[in-house]
């Protein structure tokens, strides 16, 4: 093929590998619906104020029901009065509501089991460049894929990596980092998930802040179809891979003749690019006319 076919094969193959990776990354959201751990795995959970409790007794039917967690942190169940559940896990509860069963002479061995209804006490803050920032439930097992497709998943300015921010459970708001080396600071490519490193799907804590950078730009000018600014929304882009952002180039351009204007030191620079070089944030990319 002419060089001029080698160039559209490949700007168009560049678009596909961006297509498939954002597919990669909505079936992972998509599965991130379900849990991914058995409900067993939540009785670690603590309860808290105006969480709701689905208590269930096999000894007796109307014991069983949901209860509403009080801002003191207590509830009132049947036979036995106030219960103090906050500050509890779900089995210690279980483990103190059978207690007090036993100890009142209402059963000998009683069968009783709790689970969360709505999680309403912990919760986390997603901010950034997602679709829906916002304060949201922190429900059990809860990781960052999970969060950020309860937030719409993120944007086409956002970067490809999410900051972590442990708070601490007294936070009451988002806290954004400050510091590049704070030990509760976690830095998580995006792009690592959409590979499968599952190691990096980090589990949440009450009172962390999920930040989505907005992800830096490069400027493409000249003969390319949409000229304007566009997101670099992953490490290692090349200068192919910016044209594909703008569209490709026009029949009057050249790839033969591109250049890059980048700032080093605060001193402009002109520099010759091959379609393979990376571009840098906040270079611009000039594809000259062709001669003839």
């Amino acid at each position: 093929m002419d060089s001029r076919r080698d160039t559209v094969f490949l700007l168009n193959l560049g678009r596909a590998l961006t297509a498939a990776a954002l597919i990669a990354f909505a079936s992972i959201c998509l599965m991130a619906q379900a849990p991914s751990k058995p409900p067993s795995s939540f009785t670690d959970y603590v309860v808290g104020p105006h969480d709701v409790l689905t208590i269930t007794s096999y000894d007796q039917a109307d014991l069983s029901g949901k209860f509403a967690i009080e801002a003191d942190g207590t509830f009132t169940y049947p036979l036995i009065g106030r219960v103090t559940a906050g500050g509890l896990t779900l089995r210690g509860l279980e483990a103190a509501i059978k207690k007090q069963l036993i100890d009142d002479g209402y059963f000998k061995k009683p069968q009783i089991t709790v689970a969360v209804e709505t999680y309403k006490s912990q919760r986390v803050f997603i901010v950034g460049e997602v679709r829906i920032p916002g304060a949201y439930p922190l429900s059990g097992n809860t990781n960052l894929v999970e969060a950020l497709a309860r937030a719409g998943s993120t944007l086409p300015t956002a970067s490809g990596e999410a900051v972590i921010v442990h708070a601490g459970e007294s936070a009451d708001g988002p806290t954004l980092p400050t510091q590049t080396d704070d030990p509760n600071v976690v830095r998580v490519d995006l792009r690592e998930l959409e590979n499968g490193e599952f190691s990096r799907n980090a589990r949440l804590l009450d009172g962390d802040t999920i930040f989505v950078p907005r992800a830096q730009s490069v400027y493409v000018f000249g003969q390319v179809k949409n000229p304007g600014a566009y997101s670099l929304q992953q490490h290692g882009t090349t200068v192919l891979q910016a044209l594909s952002l703008a569209g490709g180039v026009t029949d009057r351009g050249t790839t033969a003749r591109i250049k890059i204007i980048r700032i080093v030191n605060s001193d402009k620079k002109e520099l010759k690019a091959k379609l393979t070089d990376l571009v840098q944030p906040g270079d611009t990319v000039v594809v000259s006319e062709r001669f003839f």
